[in-house]
């Protein structure tokens, strides 16, 4: 009965996913939740994707449900002590095969990893969003798809009066993309704030 519930606050992630979420200790889970980029992922059914910022693999999880048939994730997350958690969690669900985890700093590893991706989802320290971009813009393929979480920054960003070092970067992020002529984008003003960049 608890998981039909969330199933219903939380619809398009399997009850088999939240069952692994919500089988731990904390609710540390369910912090940063993909779900509204659930429906887009099944509808492009990538086969690469890069998503920088694991946290406990949940938002790597809902992107694995969306993938097409043999899809790879690459997941990075600078937290070594997450590493566990998030394999045991890709081991229960069964998408271990399909979510390659790196741990470390992703300016170091995005640059080593030579594939060219239909999705980046991008979920990390969002004072580091620019110089993220500027290392995967070029490994997303004609037709690929970013998507940022946390743009708006509670609302932040809308607000001249806010210098603080995080909402400055991401003010300067959502400009970025918005007047990169490689880009279509737009911001969806849901929760936190979410981009959705589409390379030409």
């Amino acid at each position: 009965l608890f998981l039909f519930k969330w199933s219903l606050i939380l619809p398009g992630v399997p009850t088999n996913i939240l069952g692994l979420l919500f089988n731990w200790d904390s609710c540390l889970l369910i912090n940063s939740p993909p779900i509204k980029a659930t429906l887009l992922i099944e509808l492009l059914k990538p086969k690469r994707v890069l998503e920088i910022g694991t946290y406990t693999g949940y938002s790597a999880l809902c992107i694995a449900e969306g993938l097409e048939k043999n899809g790879i994730i690459d997941t990075i997350d600078i937290n070594e002590e997450l590493y566990e958690i998030q394999k045991k969690f890709f081991e229960k669900a069964g998408f271990s095969n399909q979510i390659k985890q790196h741990t470390g700093n992703a300016l170091e590893i995005i640059p080593n990893i030579n594939k060219y991706f239909d999705l980046v989802f991008l979920d990390a320290d969002k004072e580091n969003y620019i110089e993220y971009f500027d290392l995967f813009i070029d490994k997303i393929k004609s037709g690929g798809v970013l998507i940022s979480d946390n743009v708006l920054w509670s609302g932040k960003v809308i607000n001249k009066k806010n210098k603080d070092l995080i909402t400055q970067k991401l003010v300067k992020f959502n400009s970025l993309i918005n007047n990169d002529k490689r880009l279509e984008t737009v911001i969806l003003p849901i929760r936190d704030g979410l981009s959705i960049s589409r390379k030409i």
